[in-house]
């Protein structure tokens, strides 16, 4: 019997005209530029602008460039799975909507939720739907208008985030490429650390909760950058090693874009030289499902066949995870 594996076969990303720089942010809460570039990277940021304008808008510009991108036509996707932490709404999916704006109709969608680490998660699912035999073409989305929950008068997050993602193909191949191992984990321990307050079940949304402002993101930076940095380092080595693979033998590290100080500790812990590693964070922030994604796009005309990536990410939860995988195909 024939074994396949699911294997990247094309990515598209998009990101919102409207930039967020550090100047203007100077002029919204107490901080510089420099205080942010010096604990983050961070430049400047994307926002999405508009009425009604939600991570759909996203993932459906991203899904669709990926479609023209790959000759693939609306009929033949058998799945599309969204990563996102900022849903158009609570139901229907996002994945749904992002179905219906391109015309997806005979595939089956719905959404994942693991924080920074979803788009890793909806990864290694997609892949087991292509590795079973039961689905051929399934689209991965990562998208988030992280803008949407950022207190714009909180200097601790409000300086993070940004609004973007990207999508990709995952088909089967017999050949030996695609994604080739996974590690990951979750911890519901840190969700005192980090998580939004109020609009789920639990605190549903009321005028005291909207007055009380806990519809935004809420962070304990420093014990959140401690288990960050530690775990997603560590899962990223450990995923070299089970795999016997050396820091020679890794093309790319593509890390999840939270903080300089963080992908950095990421790279050391791989012995992975910087110019292995793909950093886009200055000038995108930290967009959530979105960042791998945008890192994939962006270095897609440097990657080859058979090359080896690391993919990493952690997020709230806590979530964290790591794929290994071989790319897919050569420059077009």
């Amino acid at each position: 019997m024939t074994k396949y594996r699911a294997s990247i076969t094309g990515i598209h990303s998009w990101v919102p005209k409207d930039i967020l720089t550090n100047a203007e942010l100077e002029k919204m809460v107490d901080t510089t530029d420099e205080w942010i570039i010096s604990r983050t990277g961070i430049k400047e940021r994307r926002i999405l602008k508009g009425d009604g304008a939600g991570t759909s808008v996203i993932g459906t510009e991203a899904v669709k460039g990926l479609l023209e991108k790959t000759g693939t036509r609306p009929e033949e996707v058998d799945l599309l799975i969204c990563a996102t932490v900022t849903p158009d709404m609570q139901f229907p999916a996002t994945a749904n909507i992002i179905s219906h704006e391109c015309g997806i109709r005979n595939a089956f969608s719905f959404d994942i939720n693991a924080a920074c680490s979803g788009f890793l998660y909806a990864l290694v699912t997609a892949s087991k739907f292509i590795q079973s035999g039961s689905h051929k073409k399934v689209i991965v989305v990562g998208a988030d208008k992280m803008s949407s929950i950022v207190d714009y008068t909180d200097r601790s997050t409000c300086i993070i985030f940004g609004d973007g993602g990207g999508a990709v193909l995952l088909e089967p191949t017999d050949d030996s490429f695609g994604i080739m191992d996974s590690i990951m984990h979750s911890d519901g321990g840190g969700m005192i650390h980090l998580h939004q307050k109020a609009g789920g079940s639990k605190n549903p949304a009321s005028q005291t909760t909207v007055d009380a402002r806990e519809h935004y993101i809420y962070q304990e930076g420093q014990a959140v950058f401690k288990f960050a940095v530690t775990n997603m380092a560590d899962v990223a080595g450990s995923i070299m090693d089970k795999n016997n693979l050396k820091s020679e033998n890794i093309a790319w590290l593509v890390p999840h874009q939270a903080n300089m100080r963080i992908i950095d500790a990421t790279a050391r812990r791989m012995g992975i030289a910087k110019e292995k590693v793909m950093i886009n964070i200055e000038r995108y922030g930290n967009t959530t499902n979105g960042t791998l994604p945008l890192c994939l796009s962006e270095w897609e005309n440097q990657l080859h066949k058979g090359d080896n990536l690391i993919l990493a990410a952690f997020g709230g939860g806590f979530t964290w995870g790591s794929i290994w995988l071989k790319w897919g195909y050569d420059p077009k």
